[in-house]
Order: structure tokens, then C-alpha cells, then sequence
């Protein structure tokens, strides 16, 4: 078997989908990605399909290997998320090959079903309960919620009070038995972190995500020590070297993307490292139905899998939504807030690749959005 033609497809609202086609007429999907930067991405992908065309599928550690190392410079959000891409679609034709779901490659399952949690916006003090209770009632567990707006390095208590407002009111609806994480995405500064993270510590959420920017992450080990509550980070980091530190450092949920992180083969090994430390995996996902396909996968192969994000009907979706790109969209129903363990061979999905290529016509110039302050510095996204 060869691989014969490497395609993307740029699809609305913001992804990048990649086909790995060969001579015997097995494909790979995958998703490489950055988001705002998807054509920087895409040409990456094409510079680095010199290395796979003509070659064997199923050498996906070898593949994976000369992705990472045959240039001199390495690693960061780019060249990862294109390897990324590559290395789900290898994975997929894996399967495809040995009819086989991913997960069975990867060991067999360790679970029967994902733990799955849905987005609220979590903004506007008003609004938090009633979209909590709209989760709860569709049968999910947990929720996550975005912690503040800007925010300036050391702001005022009326900014840090409404966050805890934020956050008592989901609690409420909630209650004891179910979940909720707070995203601080990188907006706030490591002495506003702290203060916030001592505020919510009654409230207990599940896990604070990116309490620190990943440029600030040799101070996590201070935010750590200084609070109760589990801290979560990894979306920005891109290979286990770079979550070698915060994992030393305490960081309880690693939360590396399988659409940045060098795909399924390096957030499997990330997820070794974070047992090591005795932190969990928590892949980041508010992406498309590859790598949200491929990010289940690993839930079900991985011991220590916490809990999976997913991004259907979220706010960036209006263009395009997770479940246009499929067959069969029954694939992600989900039950009690979980998902059930995939059975068809590969990612365990079927793309709808002239779905894909009808949208592929009209593409996407997504960016996320610039933020100033009132005094007109920029802020934080």
C-alpha cells in the first residue's frame, strides 16, 4: 500500500480538513488546524506531504518521526498542527486496514463510555443559570464556562466579585454531584490568578483552564502551591517536552489538542507523562468532527482520561456545525453526558466528503477577534 494524494479542504465555520488517499482506495481524515491561522496551517501541510507521497500508510511511528525531525526547526503551532493532521489520518487508515477503531490499536479500551462536558458562555451574570440548566437538562454532567471578559492585570474587586458571582450560580444548579470549569484563557495575570483562585475556592469547579498565559507557565508552580483548586492547562503547548515542566510543577489536567499536539501518537504519550505526575488528560477540542473523533478515541484508550470537551452547537458554529461534515451524525449522540464507545474501524466516523467539498467552495477567513482596554492597550482574547 502507498499514499498516493494528499488533499485539504479549508470548511466553514474555521476548520482545515485533510484526506490521505492510497493505491488500494483506503483514506485518512484528519484536521490540522490552527484556528485564525488555518492557510498558514494548510501550507504546511503541503510542504510536508513531499515526505509521505509514495510511501507506506502503516509506518505511523516512522512517519511520525520524520514529520517532527527532518527539519531543523521544529515544534511550535504550525509545523505540530500539520503534523498533527497527518498522524490522525495515518491512524485512521490504521483501522480502516485492520477494521479496527482506533482505540483497539492503542491497547483496547480502558472504559466503556467518555465523559463528555458542553460550553456555556458564562459572560452575563443573568444568563449563567438558565444556560447551565439547558446542559442539565439535555443530559449532560458538567459544563464549562468562560471565566471574564478582558481584564486588566490587577483589577478591581468588582470584576473579581462577578466572576465568583458567575461561578455561585452555576454551582447552585448544579449542585454537588455534577461539574463545572472556569477557562481564565489566558486573560488574567499571574498576581490577578492568584487572588481569583483564592475566591473560588468555595465554590470548588472542577478545574481552572490556562490560569496563566503558556508564557507565564514557570509561575504555575507558585499558583499551585498558593491554591485548592485543580489547575489545567495545555491547549497552546504542542509536544511532551513542553508539558515536562507544568506537569513537575503540579498542574493537575493536561489538556494538550490531538489537532495541535502532534496528533493521537503524541497525546497518547503526553497522557504517560501526565500519570507519571499523577495529573489527568483533559484533550482541549472546540474543533470540527475529526478531531473531536480522534480526541474520543484517546478518552477511551487512556487510563487517566478525565473528561472530553466537545463543540457541538457552540457559538463559533453559525456557519457550520460539527454534524454537517458527517454520514451519520448518530455517531456523537450523546447519553447522560457521555459518548459510547465507537465501534466502526478507524476514527470510527464517516466524512461526508461531498458535504466537504461543497463547503471547501466557500472556505472561511476566520480570526479571532482583537480586544483593547478602555485606555487602548491591547488585551488579552
Amino acid at each position: 500500500m502507498k499514499i498516493t494524494q494528499i488533499e485539504t479542504f479549508l470548511v466553514p465555520p474555521r476548520w482545515l480538513f485533510l484526506k490521505v488517499s492510497t493505491d488500494e482506495g483506503i483514506v485518512g481524515w484528519g484536521e490540522p488546524v490552527v484556528e485564525g491561522r488555518a492557510e498558514t496551517v494548510r501550507a504546511a501541510v503541503h510542504e510536508l506531504s513531499e515526505l509521505l507521497i509514495g510511501e507506506n500508510p502503516l509506518r505511523l511511528e516512522d512517519h511520525w518521526q520524520r514529520l517532527y525531525r527532518s527539519g531543523f526547526y521544529r515544534g511550535g503551532p504550525v509545523l505540530s498542527s500539520a503534523l498533527a493532521g497527518f498522524d490522525q489520518a495515518l491512524w485512521d487508515i490504521a483501522g480502516k486496514v485492520r477494521d479496527a477503531p482506533v482505540h483497539e490499536l492503542l491497547g483496547g479500551p480502558v472504559r466503556d463510555r467518555v465523559r463528555v462536558y458542553s460550553w456555556i458562555g458564562g459572560d452575563e451574570p443573568s444568563s449563567v443559570a438558565d444556560e447551565v440548566a439547558a446542559q442539565v437538562e439535555a443530559g449532560f454532567t458538567a459544563v464549562k464556562m468562560n471565566g471574564t471578559g478582558r481584564l486588566r492585570a490587577i483589577d478591581s474587586l468588582h470584576e473579581a466579585g462577578a466572576l465568583v458571582r458567575r461561578a455561585e450560580q452555576a454551582r447552585a444548579v448544579l449542585g454537588d454531584e455534577r461539574d463545572f470549569a472556569i477557562d481564565f484563557h489566558g486573560r488574567v495575570s499571574p498576581a490577578m490568578a492568584r487572588r481569583l483562585l483564592a475566591m473560588l475556592a468555595d465554590v470548588a469547579p472542577m478545574f481552572v483552564e490556562e490560569p496563566v498565559l503558556p508564557e507565564h507557565l514557570h509561575m504555575i508552580g507558585s499558583l499551585v502551591e498558593a491554591s485548592t483548586v485543580p489547575l489545567a492547562t495545555g491547549e497552546r503547548l504542542y509536544s511532551r517536552w513542553d508539558f515536562l515542566a507544568p506537569l513537575a510543577a503540579g498542574v493537575a489536567v493536561a489538556q494538550p489538542d490531538p489537532s495541535h499536539a502532534g496528533g493521537i501518537s503524541e497525546v497518547r504519550r503526553i497522557a504517560a507523562l501526565a500519570e507519571v505526575h499523577g495529573a489527568s488528560l483533559a484533550p482541549h477540542c472546540p474543533l470540527g468532527p475529526i478531531a473531536l473523533a480522534a480526541s474520543l478515541q484517546l478518552g477511551f484508550a487512556v487510563p487517566n482520561f478525565l473528561i472530553q470537551e466537545q463543540s457541538l452547537r457552540m457559538h463559533y458554529h453559525a456557519d457550520g456545525d460539527l454534524l454537517d461534515y458527517l454520514v451519520d451524525p448518530s455517531v456523537f449522540d450523546f447519553v447522560d453526558g457521555h459518548a459510547t464507545r465507537p465501534v466502526r474501524p478507524g476514527l470510527g466516523i464517516e466524512v461526508d466528503e461531498q458535504a466537504v467539498r461543497r463547503a471547501a467552495e466557500i472556505g472561511h477567513t476566520w480570526r479571532n477577534p482583537v480586544w483593547r482596554h478602555q485606555d487602548g492597550t491591547l488585551a488579552e482574547w
